[in-house]
């Protein structure tokens, strides 16, 4: 079974290189919290690839905190 950090990477990685807020990633995954998607995509945003800044989100439009995965 995948873990929350898992999804969260692989939900990412899928709309790569656009960027997801984290009110969006715990919507579409169906996290019981905000806070769990809040918690991965900081842990993500340590990892090589992902970045985390302020953008326009590319599901729901609003500027926040976005993650997203850069392509090569």
């Amino acid at each position: 079974m995948a873990t929350v950090l898992d999804r969260v990477r692989a939900f990412v990685e899928r709309l790569a290189p656009e960027p997801v807020c984290d009110d969006c990633i715990t919507d579409r995954l169906s996290l019981s919290v905000r806070q769990h998607a809040n918690h991965k995509t900081r842990e993500l945003a340590g990892s090589p690839g992902f970045e985390r800044l302020k953008d326009s989100c590319s599901l729901c439009g609003l500027v926040k905190l976005v993650i997203s995965k850069k392509l090569r």
